[in-house]
C-alpha cells in the first residue's frame, strides 16, 4: 500500500510540474514585449516624436491588456498594446520642427545670421545682453515664420480666456487678451498647431472661487482637472502626447500649485510661470520663466525712461513690505540707515517711488514670499541697474538674455556688504550695464498691439524653444 501511494504521489508531482511549465510558457508568450511591473515607465511613440511618462496600472489598462492578449492569441500577432496609429498631420508638424532645429543649430555653430523682414520695427539682436545673439535671431525669425498655437475654445469667462490687467498679475491678463486676438501665431485648425494653450486663469479661479475663510485650495483642482478631462475626451491631442505639447500660463503665486492636480500637466506640459522657483520643482528644461509686471492702471504707455547719470545721486534704493526670508535681512542691515543706500519699509510722505527709482543708480530687487518681483521690470523701465537678491530663481528669458551683463546679483550672505559691493563697481562698468538696461527694455515692454521682440513675443519664444527642445 505504501508503494502504491508513493508511486501515485510521484505521478501527481510530475503532472503538476508539467502543468506549471506549460502555464509559464503560455504566459510568457502572451506577455512578450510588456513590462512585468505595471508602474514602470512606458514610452508612447507618436510617429517621429517620443514622449516618456510614468504609466500607472488601473482597471482600464487591465481590460485593454486582456482584450489585446485575447486578440493576439487568436490572430497570433505580435503588436504592442501601446502602439498608436500613424498620424500624418503630427508627422508633418514634427518634420517642420526638425528642420527648424537643424537651422537654429547650424546658426549656432556657424554664427551666421539670416535675413529678417524689413520694416518699421526691424531689429537684429546684437551685443552683450545676449548669450548668443545670432542663434537667438535665427530662432526668432524661424518662429515668426513657422510657429502655430491652438487655443482650446472650451471654458467661459471669467475663469477661462480672461485675466487681470491691473495688478502684479497683469501679464496673465495681457497674454490672454493678446493671444486671443492674435492672427499671426494663432491657428483655428488644431491639426496645423505645434502647441496647444490651456486658457484657464489661476488668478481668476482664486478671485471668484477661493473662500478666504475656509481656504480650500482644492477649488483649483476641480477646475483644472475637470478642464483637462474635457479637452482630453473631446480632442485627441492631449492623449497623443500625454500633454507634452500643451502649455499653461500663470503669474499667481499658486500657479505651480494649480498644476499639481494633473500629473501630466505638472510633469509633461510646458508651464509658463512668474513663480519660477526650482526649489518648488520648476524645471527650466521644460518650464518657462516669465516676468512679473505690475500695470497699476492698466496703461502700457509712458512707463519707461529715467534721469541721466549726472542726476542719479542715490547709490541704491528699495521700498517694500517686510515678508519672505530675504527682506528681513535687507531691512535689518539697511533700513533708513544710509543716505546712499536708501531702504524703506514704508516711504516717507512726500517721496515718490517711481521718482526715487529714476534718481538711483541701482535698484534693489529682493524676493518676497515668492521668488519673482515686479521691481525687476520696474527697475528696467526706470533705466536703473537691477540688484537681484534671490534664491532658486530662474530669471525670465534667461535662455537668450545674459543677466550678468546688465544686472548685479548679490547673495543673501552679502547683504551686509551691499554698499561696498556697489561702490566697488567702476564707473565705466556701471555705464556699460546701464546702457544694456536701456537696450534690454524692449524685451519687457507691453505693447498693444504687440511689436516684434516685446514681452509678448519673448514669452512665445520661450515656449517655442521648449516645444523645440533646443537651446540657443
Amino acid at each position: 500500500m505504501r508503494q502504491f501511494h508513493a508511486r501515485h504521489l510521484y505521478v501527481l508531482l510530475f503532472v503538476g510540474a508539467s502543468l506549471a511549465l506549460v502555464s509559464a510558457l503560455v504566459l510568457t508568450k502572451g506577455l512578450k514585449g510588456s513590462s512585468p511591473w505595471p508602474w514602470t515607465t512606458s514610452t508612447v511613440k507618436t510617429s517621429s516624436s517620443t514622449f516618456s511618462s510614468p504609466r500607472f496600472f488601473n482597471h482600464t489598462d487591465a481590460i485593454r491588456q486582456k482584450e489585446f492578449m485575447d486578440a493576439g492569441n487568436a490572430s497570433n500577432k505580435k503588436k504592442s498594446v501601446w502602439e498608436r496609429p500613424r498620424d500624418a498631420e503630427l508627422e508633418r508638424v514634427e518634420a517642420g520642427l526638425a528642420r527648424a532645429r537643424a537651422l537654429i543649430r547650424a546658426g549656432t555653430i556657424n554664427r551666421s545670421s539670416i535675413s529678417a523682414p524689413l520694416g518699421e520695427e526691424y531689429y537684429v539682436p546684437q551685443g552683450d545682453i545676449y548669450r548668443n545673439a545670432v542663434a537667438f535671431h535665427r530662432s526668432y525669425v524661424i518662429m515668426e515664420k513657422l510657429f502655430k498655437i491652438f487655443i482650446y475654445k472650451e471654458g467661459e469667462a471669467p475663469l477661462f480666456h480672461n485675466g487681470p490687467c491691473k495688478s502684479i498679475y497683469s501679464i496673465e491678463g495681457v497674454f490672454f487678451s493678446l493671444m486671443e486676438r492674435d492672427t499671426h501665431f494663432r491657428t483655428l485648425d488644431p491639426d496645423q498647431a505645434h502647441i496647444y494653450f490651456l486658457p484657464f486663469s489661476v488668478v481668476m479661479i482664486i478671485h471668484h472661487l477661493f473662500d478666504r475663510i475656509v481656504r480650500d485650495k482644492d477649488v483649483m483642482k476641480h477646475v483644472v482637472a475637470d478642464y483637462v478631462k474635457v479637452i482630453s475626451q473631446k480632442y485627441r491631442y492631449w492623449n497623443r502626447s500625454l500633454g507634452a505639447d500643451h502649455f499653461m500660463l500663470s503669474c499667481h503665486d499658486w500657479g505651480p500649485r494649480a498644476t499639481w492636480y494633473v500629473p501630466r500637466l505638472y510633469y509633461n506640459s510646458i508651464r509658463a510661470l512668474c513663480n519660477a522657483n526650482t526649489s518648488e520643482h520648476f524645471n527650466p528644461r521644460k518650464d518657462a520663466s516669465i516676468p512679473e509686471i505690475n500695470l497699476i492702471t492698466g496703461e502700457t504707455t509712458g512707463l519707461t525712461g529715467g534721469l541721466p547719470l549726472s542726476k542719479r545721486a542715490i547709490l541704491a534704493f528699495f521700498a517694500g513690505r517686510l515678508h519672505g526670508r530675504i527682506r528681513p535681512a535687507l531691512l535689518h542691515h539697511w533700513k533708513e540707515k544710509d543716505e546712499l543706500v536708501q531702504v524703506y519699509e514704508t516711504l516717507p510722505e512726500g517721496l515718490s517711488y517711481p521718482d526715487l527709482m529714476k534718481k538711483s543708480k541701482y535698484c534693489i530687487c529682493p524676493s518676497g514670499h515668492e521668488v519673482a518681483s515686479p521691481r525687476i521690470v520696474e527697475a528696467i523701465y526706470a533705466e536703473c541697474v537691477p540688484v537681484l537678491i534671490s534664491q532658486h530663481y530662474v530669471l525670465p528669458f534667461s535662455d537668450v538674455l545674459d543677466w550678468g551683463s546688465f544686472s548685479v546679483q548679490v547673495s543673501v550672505d552679502e547683504i551686509p556688504n551691499l554698499k561696498k559691493i556697489l561702490l566697488g563697481i567702476s564707473q565705466d562698468r556701471y555705464i556699460r550695464m546701464q546702457e544694456r538696461v536701456k537696450q534690454v527694455q524692449r524685451h519687457f515692454v507691453v505693447n498693444n498691439p504687440p511689436k516684434r521682440f516685446d514681452v509678448f513675443h519673448m514669452i512665445i519664444h520661450s515656449i517655442w524653444l521648449r516645444r523645440l527642445n533646443v537651446a540657443v
